[in-house]
């Protein structure tokens, strides 16, 4: 059986260690791109996009902690 292309949000929630309802809110706010489905109009996250989504926020982090440390050296 081949992995799953699209992901629910509760298994987004899951795999980021977060609340559904936040994962809810990067959808709606845009961070994470999502498509609706069906008659409900659930949403589905894309596997690749939640990958891209993690490697975004990977180097956000790596910007803040690298600017963290030069506003350090600065006060020094």
């Amino acid at each position: 059986m081949a992995p799953a292309r699209f992901l629910k949000l509760t298994d987004v929630a899951d795999t980021l260690n977060i609340s559904s309802a936040q994962a809810y809110a990067l959808v709606r706010n845009g961070e994470l791109p999502a498509i609706k489905v069906g008659g409900r109009g659930q949403w589905r996250v894309e596997t690749t996009e939640l990958e891209a989504y993690i490697q975004r926020m990977y180097a956000r982090t790596e910007q803040l902690v690298a600017e963290s440390a030069l506003d350090e050296s600065a006060d020094t």
